[in-house]
């Protein structure tokens, strides 16, 4: 994979927003009327099923092309299934489409912030894959960018758009588990030497790379913490520097969340969770993206009795189609994102603070 110096980045780029600051575009929010987006970057783990997803939702979206900072990336990349017989073309073209009012960024992790800025500066609205970036600052002054800009950052956490999560936020939201005490989550997987190898350049590791879909769905239940504890292992080190298994301990005024990546473990998957309780009730979602629900309480609601009972909460459609479907309701003004600019910057704090590098 070919990657570039920030200064290699910025002389590659910053032709790209030549002219096209005042190159704001809009369209009436009426029935049928298809969205134009694109798609910067193909390195990102989660690109592919990006593109899946918006060209799956063929009523909403048009997927005017595909753009990379690398253009010969994008070309190789087309002779993949989910890119085949997308138009290939410039970042600068891509952003100077006719009508274009969107775009994906998939670039590799370092890269995510500053092409996003490029976007905001052309006046789209963008979909950010996570996380974002190494530096808050710079995440910050993005955000104010979009501010000033009035344009949209969703940030691509996948973990809020899966059924269970939407029901667990419900269920803290409307106060079934009461008063909450405890979080414990994790997320891990058997890392492969190339894995390793690609996660090792940030110092954060599989905490910064990977947990922080954890730490948004914290985050989006319990707010900001009062402090947050990092514990990081490199267990080959000297052969690698990777921080292959790591904690933060998040804590709050009167409760602990408990966040693990462990990139060890060769039944990650299956062992993927997410456990909150509370002085109502409790909810374990195992594994995490199944939608297989335990639901404890202490007194009934809604539908649901009190005890424990086992939900099946299955998604609809792909992975990644209800980011995309949220997205185009927030362009077409028919609602305001869920996730607001203070949420996205907490989050991005606790994430660099949990995989310490903050």
């Amino acid at each position: 994979m070919t990657r570039l110096t920030r200064r290699q980045f910025t002389i590659a780029t910053t032709a790209a927003v030549t002219s096209l600051a005042a190159n704001v575009h809009s369209a009436p929010a009426s029935d049928g009327w298809k969205i134009k987006i694109g798609q910067i970057g193909t390195a990102h783990s989660h690109a592919s099923g990006k593109m899946d997803a918006m060209r799956s939702l063929s009523d909403t979206y048009e997927v005017v092309g595909l753009a990379d900072l690398n253009i010969d990336q994008a070309h190789k990349a087309t002779q993949r299934k989910s890119y085949q017989g997308l138009p290939v073309m410039s970042i600068e073209q891509l952003l100077d489409t006719p009508g274009l009012q969107a775009v994906a960024v998939e670039t590799e992790v370092r890269q995510l912030v500053p092409t996003a800025k490029l976007c905001i500066d052309a006046g789209m609205h963008i979909h950010l894959d996570k996380p974002a970036g190494e530096s808050l600052s710079e995440f910050r002054e993005l955000c104010a960018a979009a501010d000033a800009q009035q344009r949209t950052i969703q940030m691509g956490y996948m973990l809020r758009y899966n059924p269970a999560f939407t029901f667990l936020f419900q269920a803290a939201r409307e106060g079934w588990l009461g008063e909450i005490y405890e979080i414990d989550a994790m997320m891990g997987k058997l890392a492969s030497s190339g894995l390793r190898k690609d996660l090792a350049q940030y110092e954060g590791g599989g905490m910064f790379e990977l947990a922080c879909h954890l730490i948004d769905a914290v985050v989006t239940i319990l707010g900001k913490p009062d402090q947050v504890i990092a514990f990081s292992k490199r267990t080959k080190a000297p052969h690698d520097s990777f921080a292959d298994n790591q904690l933060a301990v998040l804590d709050y005024p009167k409760a602990t969340a408990t966040v693990r990546c462990n990139h060890l473990d060769p039944f990650g998957f299956p062992r993927r969770r997410f456990q909150i309780a509370g002085s109502g009730g409790a909810i374990e979602i195992k594994p995490l993206e199944s939608g297989e629900v335990d639901l404890s309480l202490t007194k009934p609601h809604g539908d649901y009795q009190k005890g424990t009972q086992r939900l099946s909460m299955k998604r609809q459609g792909g992975r990644y189609d209800g980011e995309f479907t949220d997205l185009a309701k927030v362009i077409r003004g028919e609602k305001q994102l869920a996730w607001d600019r203070q949420h996205d910057l907490a989050v991005h704090e606790v994430v660099l603070k949990a995989a310490g590098m903050a």
